[in-house]
């Protein structure tokens, strides 16, 4: 069946400008705000593209401004009471934003914000938007976060009648607010390599994107679910989703090249990553896992070490830090020895994330996966064609 709704045309996933949001005080005047925050004052160099000072760490349970609002784990404060909290100036214009606050009229938030409806003058509307904008320093670590926090729990007490209690602003997963710090955690806290690294990134997104969905042989791929996801939530703890390669489905794709084969197995690859990192409940800390189905694949002819390396050359320099696990199965325990010097190009930091067994029950321990259900579904195979939540949407007749 043909696919009406998902664009042919993949364009990545993330965009650094953000989006904004507010809470409001006065639709409730006696809820909590209901937030767990975070504190970005600690004087880090994984905090230098940070916007403010403090984000949201948690979001507690309940009616709240928060939930009322639609917040999200990693929204940052921006400006409390009209008044600016932040690291830097923006590089953007507010009315080129996007406002994605829940549950509020925003034509009415919009009118008390300008003064109940009463005409600025142009110089009222320049100095109210650079007071939005103001930049803060403090003395030393926590200070800004602390005058923040004291910020908040005035404006709660003594609302303003004209401004929201806070504005938010939210970045996706790959901005450099959120990347930075996984960026600068791979090359252990090295701020010039890690800048040359993430440039380099910035660099092969705007190279390897878009990605023509409709290009038959990786058509072909998508359809047959070589490659793949599974997305399941665990009841006992929360999983990363995985990103599913089916090495034997790629054998029976033997009538193309190994290069053209290896990649549009990449392109699938990055477009199944990108879409589950983008779901991640937490954009400051996005994970997939990955599962490399070697069912019915001869160890010794069937596993292909060049397409190996030429996913983890796509990966490791593009998407660090978001690796949860690396499951090779079934791999019999006399050829893990063999399998481990075939990745012996994969640094020892990744390495110790890979999972090499025979053993499901391991499988499903570090996956979060049912045991019994892939008992019922008679394969991995099975069990991955029914959490299937996005490849249909790359689907194109």
């Amino acid at each position: 069946m043909a696919n009406n709704t998902q664009s042919p045309i993949f364009e990545g996933l993330s965009l650094e400008s953000p989006s904004i949001l507010t809470i409001s005080i006065t639709s409730d005047p006696t809820a909590s705000l209901g937030v767990q925050l975070s504190n970005h004052d600690n004087g880090l160099t994984n905090e230098m593209f940070l916007p403010g000072y403090a984000s949201v760490g948690g979001i507690l349970d309940g009616k709240t401004l928060a939930t009322k609002s639609g917040v999200k784990v990693g929204d940052y404060i921006v400006a409390v009471s009209g008044e600016g909290y932040r690291r830097f100036p923006p590089d953007f214009q507010d009315e080129d934003l996007e406002d994605v606050t829940g549950g509020v009229d925003l034509i009415n938030l919009s009118a008390n914000e300008s003064g109940n409806g009463t005409d600025e003058t142009e110089e009222e509307k320049q100095q109210k938007k650079e007071l939005k904008a103001r930049v803060v320093t403090g003395k030393g670590s926590g200070d800004v976060y602390g005058k923040l926090l004291a910020s908040i729990r005035d404006a709660k007490t003594n609302p303003s009648p004209t401004n929201p209690l806070l504005i938010l602003e939210r970045y996706m997963w790959d901005s450099r607010v959120h990347s930075w710090s996984r960026f600068l955690s791979a090359r252990n806290g090295n701020v010039p390599a890690a800048m040359t690294m993430i440039q380099a990134h910035e660099r092969w997104r705007n190279e390897f994107f878009p990605i023509d969905l409709t290009e038959p042989s990786l058509q072909k791929l998508l359809k047959g679910h070589a490659v793949s996801e599974i997305d399941i939530e665990s009841e006992e703890e929360l999983k990363a989703p995985v990103v599913y390669i089916d090495f034997a489905k790629l054998q029976l794709m033997g009538e193309e090249s190994v290069d053209s084969l290896s990649k549009n197995v990449v392109r699938a690859f990055v477009v199944y990553t990108e879409t589950l990192l983008s779901k991640s409940p937490d954009p400051r800390s996005p994970k997939t896992s990955q599962f490399v189905d070697l069912t019915g694949v001869s160890i010794k002819q069937g596993l292909q070490p060049g397409l190996l390396k030429m996913l983890y050359a796509t990966f490791e320099p593009n998407y660090p830090e978001t690796l949860e696990k690396m499951v090779l199965y079934p791999v019999p325990r006399i050829m893990v020895r063999a399998v481990n010097a075939m990745l012996g190009f994969v640094n020892e930091h990744t390495r110790k994330k890979f999972i090499i067994t025979d053993d499901l029950q391991l499988v499903c321990k570090e996956l979060g996966w049912n045991l019994k259900e892939i008992e019922t579904c008679g394969s991995v195979n099975g069990y991955m064609k029914k959490h299937l939540k996005h490849g249909l949407s790359f689907v194109f007749d």
